[in-house]
This record gives C-alpha cells, structure tokens and sequence, in this order.
C-alpha cells in the first residue's frame, strides 16, 4: 500500500531537529524558517517540551472527556493568563480545521442562522465548513458548497453592513493576518466595524487564530492589536509546537451545553502537557518580546535589499517581490539549505521560523537570499 499523494514533497527528509534547524538523513543542516506552517513555536525540540512530554507519557497518555482532566483546567487558566484576554473558557479540540469547525457550527446553533461571511483570499482550513470559508475555488466540493458563504474584501463596512443586514448570517470569521492569503490585514477602523456591526445584527464574530495566535506576531493575539472582543476564537498550530492539539475560546455570554460539542482525542493528556510547555517557555523566554524586536531586525535586513516589501507583523512576515518566487523557494532549500513558505500571492515568500529565532540566524538567511538575488 502506498500514499495517497496530495502533497507536492520538496526531497528533504529532516531525521532531527534542534532549535531553528533540522538535519537531513545526510546529515545537511537546514535552517528553519517555516516551522511546519508557524507550527514549531518554541524550536525543534526544546528540553522543556521533551521533559513535558515525557514526563507525562509515564503517568498516563488518554483518556476520554468524561472523566476530570485537570490539565484542561492548568492549560486554560495558562491560557486566559497570559493572553489577558477575560470572560472566555475553553473547548479543545486536535487542529485548526476543527477548531474553524467548532465555532462556525456553535455560531449557527447559538444565533439560529446559517449563512457566514468570509473574506477575500482567507484560509481557514479543509473540514466542510471551513473550506467553504476558504477563498479558493480549486479545492471546493459539491458538499461544501451547501455551506452558504459569502466573500467580502477586507476594509469595506459598506458591503459588510448591507449583508449583515439581511439578518441571516451566524458568523463573520476573519483573520487579522491573512496566512495562506499573502499576509494581508485589515485596519484597525474595519475591525471595529465589524465588531458592532456583527452585535447590532445579531451575528457572532469569530477571530481565526490558528496560525497568528500565541505570541506569533509579538501579541498573544493578532486581533489585540485592534482592541476587540470576538465571540469566539480559534486556535491551534503553534499551541502544540507539533504536537496535535486545538481549541476555541468561547465568550462567557454563550451558553454552554452538555452535547453540543465534543471530540475524542481533544484536550488529552499529552496534548495539554505539550501546550503547558510552550506557554512556559513563551513566557520565561519573554518569546512574545523576542518576535517584536527580530520584526525590527528584520525589516532593517530587508532595508538594504532593492524592490522587495515586508509585510505582515512580529515572526508571521512576508517578502513581497516583483516576480514569483517558486524558483527562489527552491534555491533558498537545494543550494542554501533555507525552508521558506510559499502563499496564494506567487510573488511572496513567508516566513514563519521559531519564536526563539535570533539575529545571526536571520544573517544567514539575508546573505544567502543576496547570492541568491
């Protein structure tokens, strides 16, 4: 039996991995600038994570929600603590698309709508209703396209309101840093718009958080930057630093009730000792501080390089170039050993490396793109 191929594999196969490298099964050292899709949060394994995980595998690995957990309840109040964000509690779930899932069908039961509204080039996953919320016709199926979802630029309250307006929708979901996207944001302005305009009408705003969410752009949250209150927020990817683990963050005026969401696997033991380690290391790293200033390092980098644009905020960043850059990809992996990520936008280059990435690893990235150029 062989792979059901739907991935485009680069010929890398990393064996180990070591803050922001990893190493080939010939020994090559390659420099981590992708982190799995802003997956590696605090570095190739890190003796906390190890310890973490470890540490509780001895004791006990599973088992299901129907009996106490109380590293939901540790990772929670972790979570609520350092984020600063007030009045939410907490439902795990195993990855993003789940998350996105989650909170799309808790929005539609809670307001007793159906329709969602979506933005322009937004990623928010591959599960039926969240790849209906996915701005990318190549990968839709008849059966997601039963999910009723329109698609809005960013930055337009006109349009927004007149489609709230028609008292239909459950959900606006947004990313404040689009991913797959191209790193694009919308401002401040418009997402306070979309703040009121989702309670006047009786809609319920959800902030993806999947890929921008803790400490990755210098925030806990992306949307902190703009001072709102979501009604609910996903989140996974860097919670786990690959450890398979998600959630959503719900507001306290939703209702709970028994049965109305559930998941097998969420919120297990290791996966919540995976997260504990990486909101210890965020904050005994001051990680979160870390993105901040390696943004200020690198945009002086980029300073000194012709005709290229920086986009997005903290270690969620891109380069914008005046030509495609799959060849570029290709060279900065083969002839620089350098993994970068691609996006919707052909002309970028993302860069997604641990939180704990330092200046002489962006040095080596700036030099070899310059050989490169």
């Amino acid at each position: 039996m062989s792979l059901f191929k739907v991935y485009p594999l680069y010929n890398v196969n990393p064996k180990y991995g070591e803050g922001c490298y990893v190493y080939d099964d010939k020994n090559i050292k390659y420099l981590d600038l992708y982190g799995g899709h802003a997956v590696i949060s605090i570095g190739h394994s890190h003796p906390v994570y190890i310890n973490s995980l470890t540490n509780q595998l001895k004791k006990i690995g599973f088992y299901s929600n129907y009996i106490v957990n109380e590293l939901q309840e540790n990772l929670s109040k972790r979570i609520i603590d350092l984020s600063r964000i007030k009045n939410y509690k907490i439902f795990y779930c195993n990855s993003g698309a789940e998350a996105v899932e989650n909170g799309l069908k808790l929005a539609s039961y809670k307001t007793k709508k159906r329709k969602i509204i979506a933005f322009k080039n937004s990623f928010h996953g591959r599960s039926c209703a969240a790849i209906a919320c996915t701005d990318n016709n190549k990968i839709q199926s008849k059966l997601s396209a039963q999910v009723d979802v329109s698609f809005l630029p960013f930055n337009n309250t006109k349009l927004l309101e007149n489609k709230l307006a028609e008292n239909d929708v459950c959900a606006v979901i947004i990313e404040s840093i689009q991913g797959v996207g191209g790193l694009d944001e919308p401002t401040t302005g418009f997402m306070n718009d979309v703040e009121s305009l989702t309670k006047k009408y009786g809609s319920l705003l959800i902030a993806d958080e999947v890929q921008s969410g803790f400490g990755r752009t210098g925030d806990f949250f992306a949307f902190q930057k703009h001072k709102i209150k979501p009604d609910i927020v996903t989140i996974a990817k860097g919670m786990g630093n690959g450890f398979p683990v998600g959630g959503i963050l719900v507001s306290d005026k939703i209702k709970e009730e028994y049965g109305l969401l559930g998941s097998t696997f969420g919120g297990n033991h290791l996966a919540c000792s995976s997260s504990l380690a990486v909101l210890n290391v965020i904050e005994q790293e001051r990680l979160m501080k870390n993105a901040k200033n390696m943004e200020k390092y690198f945009r002086k980098s980029v300073s000194k390089i012709n005709s290229v644009k920086v986009k997005g905020r903290g270690l969620m960043l891109g380069l914008e170039f005046d030509f495609e850059v799959k060849k570029l990809r290709d060279d900065l992996i083969y002839k620089k050993h350098i993994f970068t990520g691609g996006s919707a936008n052909k002309n970028l280059l993302r860069i997604l490396p641990p939180l704990n990435i330092k200046e002489n690893d962006f040095d080596k990235f700036f030099k070899a793109l310059k050989e490169l150029l």
